[in-house]
């Protein structure tokens, strides 16, 4: 297979890791970097002919570039990508896909605006963690039915633990003009795209979230919510970048047992029968349903997530293989991100289709109403990525 020549957009910490995966890579020639700042420009090592350019524009009209990853601030990635997907160019994009639903709608349109001249042009998202064993195993047993009707999810993902430095470490970082929101704009993009992969989306969304609770910033860094789903189903959704050493638990609840995933390991506590038959016609008020906890089996991951990502999105503009994700997938989780806080700040619950427009205007006018004034920025250079997914 040739290489497919790509560019970065952005050289911050993800898109300095993702400098080192295109190098590495049998699938991928890095042609072209990119990044406002001409300091990292001129610290980033790549192969001698690599095209260098402060702009995103400048950048896609580098002689044989066939695509951009895009690795900037959130705001960004709605214009660069639909101008690269206007003038015929592969887009693989980080999260979120975009800061809030409108954005990602723009992005789409200009995506199959695009596929109208060109149908084999790709438009993916860096949405790693679906390359996970257990992640993929989790999906497969509900996709199979084996937890028959699903009752309940509930997922507490806490061991996003950020510190006072890391959110001083980028001006635009932890606002909501430079970010358009917190942990989940920034960390749980990954999380609430999970969710929606594997229950869909929910009819309704309750959520309470807390602004600068344990950090000195102005967007939120603790959340609880609460998913409606069509056909009965609860979903808890319970986040923070504040907790150490942090719970990454999530139980799936169906009527033929819990599904249960806790800090890497998976397990089944399947019953005998299904909880409902059961509840309808045993002849004793206390009966119990027999079940039996069945470890899952899980083959390791693969260590480089992200280049694997990366290599499918390659891989899918040679020859036509599937992507990780569609960007345009990317909906799911901003939707639930902007329902959480659209619910927070309106007190009521927010419904699913969300109204864009109105959160749209809540978002700039908490950008118009800001008073925070951001910490002096503490730029260390792009850090070690390893440890924080």
């Amino acid at each position: 297979m040739t290489p497919l020549r790509i560019g970065i957009v952005g050289l911050g910490n993800m898109g300095s890791s993702h400098v080192k995966d295109c190098i590495a890579s049998d699938l991928l020639e890095l042609v072209a970097i990119c990044d406002l700042d001409q300091s990292r420009l001129d610290g980033t090592e790549t192969p001698a002919d690599t095209g260098r350019y402060r702009t995103a524009s400048e950048m896609m009209g580098h002689e044989g570039l066939e695509a951009i990853l895009i690795a900037t601030p959130h705001y960004d990635h709605t214009p660069i990508a639909i101008e690269a997907l206007g003038r015929n160019i592969h887009v693989l994009c980080e999260k979120p896909v975009g800061v809030h639903a409108k954005d990602i709608n723009k992005m789409t349109a200009a995506y199959e605006s695009a596929r109208k001249s060109n149908p084999d042009i790709r438009f993916g998202a860096m949405f790693q963690q679906r390359t996970h064993n257990s992640w993929k195993k989790i999906k497969s047993i509900i996709d199979s039915g084996e937890l028959g009707t699903l009752v309940r999810a509930s997922w507490i993902i806490t061991t996003w633990f950020r510190t006072q430095f890391y959110y001083d470490s980028g001006g635009w970082r932890a606002t909501w003009k430079g970010e358009g929101g917190g942990v989940l704009l920034n960390q749980c993009p990954h999380n609430l795209d999970l969710y929606q992969w594997f229950f869909g989306m929910p009819k309704r969304i309750h959520g309470v979230a807390a602004i600068g609770k344990y950090h000195n910033i102005e967007v939120e860094d603790e959340v609880s919510a609460i998913f409606e789903h069509e056909n009965g189903m609860i979903g808890h959704f319970i986040t923070s970048t504040a907790e150490s050493p942090g719970t990454n638990r999530l139980e799936i609840v169906g009527e033929n047992g819990v599904l249960v995933y806790d800090n890497g390991t998976v397990t089944f506590d399947k019953n005998a029968t299904s909880m409902i038959d059961f509840s309808n016609t045993a002849d004793s008020g206390f009966a119990k349903v027999d079940h039996e906890v069945q470890p899952v089996e899980l083959p390791s991951d693969d260590p480089g997530a992200h280049r694997m990502v990366t290599e499918a999105f390659a891989r899918s503009v040679r020859e036509g293989s599937p992507l990780v994700a569609q960007a345009p997938e990317g909906l799911g989780s901003v939707t639930l991100a902007n329902g959480i806080l659209m619910s927070h700040f309106t007190g009521s619950p927010a419904e699913v289709p969300l109204d864009g427009d109105a959160y749209e205007k809540l978002l700039q006018e908490l950008i118009a109403n800001s008073t925070f004034e951001k910490a002096e920025t503490k730029e260390t250079g792009p850090a070690a990525m390893g440890s924080s997914f």
